[in-house]
């Protein structure tokens, strides 16, 4: 003869999901918290090696010397319109005042 369990079947199942969707919740939040810590020290390396990489740029910066000043270019002379300036003041179509004016300033002075 068989003996037949007495109880509340259905209460039997209900406990039943309750353990497992409890166990199933602590496992999730736990893969969670794992995922979050690694994610949280991911991103202090990379914080870190951000940092260091700008103190490296910042130092470099400050230990190269500014670039030397370019020299002084030397005013371009158009020697042709100065030798058409000392033909047209033997000539005698510029005085000597004008001459010189006109001298001064295409040598830039």
């Amino acid at each position: 003869m068989m003996m037949r369990r007495r109880g509340a079947p259905l209460l039997r199942a209900a406990a039943t999901t309750a353990v497992v969707a409890g166990t199933a919740g602590a496992v999730r939040h736990h893969q969670e918290q794992k995922w979050a810590g690694q994610q949280a020290a991911q991103q202090d390396a990379y914080d870190q090696a951000y940092a260091e990489g700008a103190s490296a740029a910042q130092q470099q910066a400050a230990y190269q010397p500014a670039p030397a000043a370019a020299p002084a270019a030397a005013p371009a002379v158009d020697f042709e319109q100065l030798k058409q300036l000392g033909e047209l003041h033997e000539a005698g179509v510029l005085t000597d005042e004008e001459f010189a004016a006109a001298k001064a300033k295409l040598l830039g002075g």
